[in-house]
């Protein structure tokens, strides 16, 4: 079961740690997935159904 639940864990390309999640509010629709040593920054826009990726190196 648990093969299964880290297939669907956000990681980041750079350390391999799993992305923190935030949102800022609930009438916000845009989800903020981090890294916790901050490389790597992933968006989803509910909204317009895309995803931005952001490497902070």
């Amino acid at each position: 079961m648990n093969f299964i639940k880290n297939l669907f864990m956000d990681k980041c390309p750079h350390c391999n740690k799993v992305l923190m999640n935030s949102t800022s509010s609930i009438l916000n629709p845009i989800v903020i997935k981090s890294c916790p040593e901050g490389h790597y920054e992933k968006e989803y826009h509910s909204a317009l159904e895309t995803v931005i990726e952001k490497h902070k190196y």
